[in-house]
């Protein structure tokens, strides 16, 4: 059970987004459980990347609804019509939902301690020694222990991208969305990313990930969705879906990457 005693962590109905005349998403519907890792797989301009921002609302969407722990996400419902929230109310339904993009998006101006620490003092106005500790112990469990008073310059990308992981934990979210955490790395780093995440999936975070890697979906997702064209065509078990995929489209995909 989540925190607002529903069942669900996350669940899309009927989400539909365009961008001016081209519709990118045309009915998603998709539940997420507390504590699960699902995984969501596609070719590019599949909609997965605008689909995961449109759960934490930095994408708004043109159709549907789409609820974080029971609370509906962007808007607020009356007679069944939605309204948009202000945005200080859309800000405050985002710290308990955190997001590791592509490109890490570290201030280049603090060092990997100051990144970690910034938003809870800036955001939820938490004490400096308080978090300074907090921080300390991410960087820690990141791995990056030793790497606390560097500036992201002075870090590979695989060590940025841990720190901006540490970063989004620091705001304690109920939810972590990652959006292709590791395609802007070197191959050799990608491993260093998704032990992290391996070790957040062990712990218990719910998280919804946009990747292309098969092997963490087959070894760490509870659950796989496959998008194409702004729709899911398959989902179920990852194994399963991996293995032995029922949609001749994921059958195509599959046969590319695997």
């Amino acid at each position: 059970m989540t925190s607002n005693g529903t069942a669900e962590m996350v669940r899309a109905e009927n989400v539909h987004k365009s961008f001016g005349h081209v519709e990118v998403l045309k009915g998603v519907d998709l539940v997420v459980k507390p504590g699960e890792v699902c995984c969501v797989l596609g070719p590019s301009g599949s909609g997965k990347s605008t689909f995961l921002r449109c759960i934490n609302h930095l994408e708004k969407i043109n159709g549907g609804r789409i609820f974080v722990d029971g609370e509906l996400v962007g808007y607020r419902e009356r007679r069944g019509k939605l309204y948009e929230m202000k945005d200080r109310e859309v800000a405050a339904q985002r710290r308990s939902i955190g997001m590791v993009f592509q490109r890490f998006n570290l201030f280049p101006h603090m060092t990997a301690l100051e990144n970690v620490m910034e938003a809870p003092i800036r955001v939820k106005r938490e004490n400096r020694a308080a978090t300074r500790d907090q921080a300390l112990g991410l960087l820690e469990r990141v791995g990056l222990g030793e790497k606390t008073g560097n500036y992201p310059a002075q870090l590979s990308g695989g060590q940025q991208q841990r720190v901006a992981i540490a970063r989004a934990l620091a705001m304690r979210p109920k939810l972590m969305l990652f959006d292709e955490p590791t395609s802007a790395l070197d191959p050799e780093l990608v491993g260093e990313v998704l032990d992290v995440m391996k070790d957040l999936a062990r712990d218990g975070m719910t998280m919804v990930v946009v990747t292309h890697e098969i092997g963490f979906a087959r070894e760490v997702g509870d659950s796989l969705v496959f998008m194409d064209g702004g729709v899911v065509v398959e989902q179920g078990n990852p194994r399963d879906v991996i293995g032995n995929p029922q949609h001749e489209r994921t059958k195509a995909f599959l046969s590319k990457v695997l």
